[in-house]
């Protein structure tokens, strides 16, 4: 398998602070023989922290970093001295990143803005000092508290792609061609399946100095839900997308079959999807002529928007972002 620099998935083990223990201390100096508790508080246990930056499109970066430990705070000391706290652990991710824990299966956090800062796992907190345990009849407490222990385990990063438009379709139906002829991007083509493995980003300009993102992903197959093929790998980034661009060659044998086969995959992986708009393009269709594509609308459901294209000669692809806008911009309704 080719090596690539995107990563979509993590797993990683993480160990916030330990809170510092209060202090038991009495004031003692030349001037004071027998004074009261003076003992101070614990520093809280560093937080490790989870912060959204726009700059970065993979988790590449935190590849090899297996362990993340935080800090523990530091004990209490005299003179009524809180103890300095742990040094907070800030992990940067890319947008539309979902932290979970491994054993549960529970998300925890999930990042969708630039700059956006969430405490993943909490420090401890720090003791309280024996100051805190003074009182008219026990003025000399003897005790203070300890810190509280910091959260660890097994944790998982989980990238989805943000983008306006996903492209769906089966291997091979040239959905890398279309990124590459509407956008600046330069995705791998070539002509057998699974040539996309991992999700490329595209803007896609439109009227008016107006723009969209297109993410080209891999390629469902039949069972993609049940994990075959890149199976969950894809169907997790389809869930940003707004719109999904179903696209289906013209050589299709069952054109209507495919679409329905596409749709499933999407449904039995989550049943939400199918609440998304929907467009569908007839990609490969400079081999049609007039009465061909009127067979194929026979067949397409009538309450999807389609239009008919060809990558290698343009043909239809202003329609296709006409169509694209129009679902992305579509009137809430109440």
């Amino acid at each position: 398998m080719e090596k690539t620099n995107f990563i979509d998935y993590i797993r990683i083990f993480c160990k916030s602070g330990h809170g510092g223990a209060g202090s038991k201390h009495f004031l003692r100096n030349k001037l004071t023989a027998k004074g009261g508790p003076d003992g101070g508080d614990g520093g809280r246990g560093a937080h490790i922290i989870l912060k959204g930056n726009a700059q970065l499109w993979t988790l590449l970066h935190l590849r090899y970093y297996k362990n993340v430990i935080a800090q523990n705070g530091e004990g209490g000391s005299k003179n009524n001295s809180t103890g300095k706290d742990g040094e907070d652990i800030v992990i940067e991710v890319p947008l539309g990143t979902v932290a979970r824990d491994e054993d549960t299966g529970e998300q925890e956090a999930e990042i969708l803005e630039d700059g956006q800062e969430i405490i993943w796992l909490k420090g401890g907190r720090g003791g309280l000092g024996n100051q805190h345990f003074a009182t008219p009849t026990n003025q000399a407490p003897e005790h203070a508290q300890p810190g509280e222990p910091g959260v660890e385990g097994w944790k998982t990063l989980e990238l989805k792609v943000l983008a306006d438009v996903g492209l769906v379709g089966f291997p091979n139906a040239g959905k890398s061609t279309l990124l590459s002829v509407i956008t600046a991007a330069k995705p791998k083509i070539a002509d057998y399946a699974f040539t996309t493995l991992t999700p490329q980003l595209g803007m896609v300009e439109y009227r008016d100095s107006k723009s969209f993102c297109i993410a080209d992903l891999p390629g469902i197959i039949e069972g993609a839900a049940e994990g075959k093929g890149l199976g969950h790998r894809f169907l997790r980034h389809i869930e940003r997308n707004a719109v999904l661009l179903f696209l289906i060659p013209a050589d299709s044998a069952n054109h209507r079959k495919e679409f329905d086969i596409l749709l499933n995959e999407l449904k039995e992986y989550n049943a939400e999807m199918l609440q998304k708009d929907f467009v569908i393009a007839v990609s490969k269709s400079d081999m049609l002529d007039d009465e061909l594509k009127e067979a194929i609308s026979q067949e397409l459901p009538s309450d999807i928007p389609h239009c008919f294209i060809s990558s290698i000669t343009n043909k239809g692809l202003t329609e296709l972002k006409d169509l694209l806008w129009k679902a992305l911009n579509k009137p809430v309704t109440a």
